[in-house]
């Protein structure tokens, strides 16, 4: 009996230490059974199996690769992206644009001079070529009366009501659904895989900053664009920020790369715009040191959203266009690269 007791015994002791050792080693599996779970089988399904999606898998592959000779840290995996025409919609205007003609047709009833006065009077006349066909000062004039004389936290709020509500005149959609879904993808697929995701628009910073991060997942700090001079000021004991009528910094064009070395301070390793406005910053993020990723969204498609670039008004891509090609830059064609142009409307 004792012997029978001993080998009962030894066969439930090894019993346990195989459970006990199979459970450790299921516990060690998990982190990579759960990314296994969570991986998706394609990052890009809105993306064609073509050469641009084949160009930001090679590049993500190859900067991510431990031991690799193309590997990037972690601190310096930054990309920046252009927001009009790269992450959304800019045809037949900008949406930054839009918000401004709302914003004059509801402050007209404080300000009947306008009824007159240039380019106010064309706005309200519903005559929108002559109210932005003006000269740079006409439009700040416009820019100014909207956006300026309030506090951040009051133009805040105006933004955030508006966009909750606006809707696209054209594609009838609400603006924030009028972002790309293959970029949606690109920028949860670059997050995923370490990289720190920026915008740098020549749109308003305060403009963006109270949408960027529900709609993109791109916190306000994160945010680089045009801004207005502000001050600090107490309105009867409150500490406020006061929106100033002049301009305090545009990011559009050269100002591009000014604005990420001021406020990132170190040069990004991917960089993604959609016409001549974001060349420099292409120009800059490519130049530097190491694998670098340039790619230009190409608007061909007339059908399901807008086709333009070289004699476009707005969103103009020809001398971007020219050097991309000759650089070896992603060229993204919206018509035969992306398989859907928007998000499914839930």
């Amino acid at each position: 009996m004792a012997g029978g007791t001993r080998d009962i015994m030894t066969s439930i002791t090894t019993s346990r230490l195989i459970v006990l050792v199979c459970a450790w080693g299921l516990i060690a599996l998990q982190p990579a059974l759960r990314a296994q779970e969570l991986a998706s089988p394609d990052p890009l399904p809105a993306w064609q199996n073509g050469t641009a999606k084949q160009a930001i898998l090679s590049f993500v592959a190859r900067v991510t690769q431990d031991e690799g000779a193309d590997f990037v840290p972690l601190d310096d995996r930054i990309a920046v992206f252009d927001n009009d025409g790269t992450l959304w919609t800019e045809q037949p205007n900008y949406v930054q644009g839009f918000f401004l003609l709302d914003r004059i047709r509801t402050l007209a009833p404080q300000h009947p001079e306008w009824k007159e006065q240039e380019p106010f009077a064309s706005v309200l006349q519903g005559d929108l070529q002559r109210a932005l066909a003006g000269d740079t000062k006409a439009i700040e004039s416009l820019l100014m009366a909207t956006h300026a004389g309030m506090t951040t936290d009051e133009f805040e709020q105006i933004v955030t009501d508006w966009i909750r509500t606006a809707e696209h005149p054209v594609l009838k959609r609400p603006y924030t659904a009028c972002v790309y879904q293959p970029m949606l993808e690109l920028l949860r697929y670059l997050r995923a895989t370490g990289f720190k995701t920026y915008i740098v628009s020549g749109g308003g910073v305060d403009f963006m900053r109270p949408w960027t991060e529900k709609i993109y997942g791109i916190p306000p700090e994160q945010v680089i664009g045009s801004s207005i001079r502000t001050k600090f000021e107490l309105r009867e004991g409150t500490p406020v920020i006061l929106r100033l009528p002049e301009v305090d910094f545009v990011d559009d064009g050269p100002g591009k790369p000014v604005g990420i070395q001021k406020f990132i301070g170190k040069r990004p390793i991917a960089a993604f715009g959609n016409s001549d406005g974001d060349l420099q910053m292409l120009q800059w993020v490519t130049a530097g040191e190491g694998l670098r990723f340039g790619l230009i969204v190409h608007h061909t498609d007339e059908a399901r959203e807008f086709a333009y670039d070289r004699d476009s008004r707005l969103g103009k891509l020809d001398k971007a266009l020219d050097e991309g090609n000759r650089k070896g830059w992603t060229i993204t064609d919206m018509k035969k690269d992306w398989k859907t142009i928007y998000p499914t409307r839930r």
